[in-house]
């Protein structure tokens, strides 16, 4: 028997930064186990050409990527989401969607790398400790035994990870 795939969305304000990071990073990381999307509140409408340049250079595809609202994930036929994780402060206190399935959600709150001002060294710099956080956060939740964990001490982990 194949093992579940998980589906985990990411959600930001812009949908530009953060959330398409992490969406890359976990599709890269997840090793088929993970299905994961981001999107936004108030998407930008487009992804920060720096967020697809610290993906690239980590050998993480970056075709397909779009600034998309977050509805596209709340519609009946859209895929029932396990998991949702707000990645930006602003987002994790918007009224979100009903999501289907009711996934578990938790806060991965971090700084807004787009909005980092200063040379390209400083602002290429910010996405790069980006990716390193989500990165992290992102390894601590791959390791946790999913299958053989209630759902409360899911919830407790996936939470207490939003602060590493």
């Amino acid at each position: 028997m194949r093992d579940k795939v998980y589906n985990v969305l990411f959600v930001c304000t812009g949908n530009s930064a953060r959330s398409v990071i992490a969406e890359g990073l976990l599709n890269e990381m997840g090793g088929g186990r993970f299905r994961a999307w981001s999107a936004g509140s108030h998407p930008k409408g487009v992804v920060h050409p720096l967020a697809l340049a610290v993906l690239a250079e980590h050998h993480i595809p970056t075709d397909g990527f779009r600034s998309k609202r977050w509805e596209e994930f709340a519609q009946p036929d859209a895929p029932q989401m396990d998991f949702v994780f707000t990645v930006c402060d602003q987002a994790a206190g918007e009224v979100c969607p009903v999501w289907p399935g009711q996934p578990m959600t938790a806060h991965w709150g971090m700084p807004d790398p787009a909005a980092v001002q200063g040379d390209a060294d400083t602002q290429r710099r910010a996405f790069l400790d980006t990716f390193v956080t989500l990165q992290r956060r992102l390894r601590l939740m791959l390791s946790l035994p999913l299958a053989s964990l209630d759902a409360l001490a899911i919830k407790k982990e996936i939470k207490d990870i939003g602060t590493r």
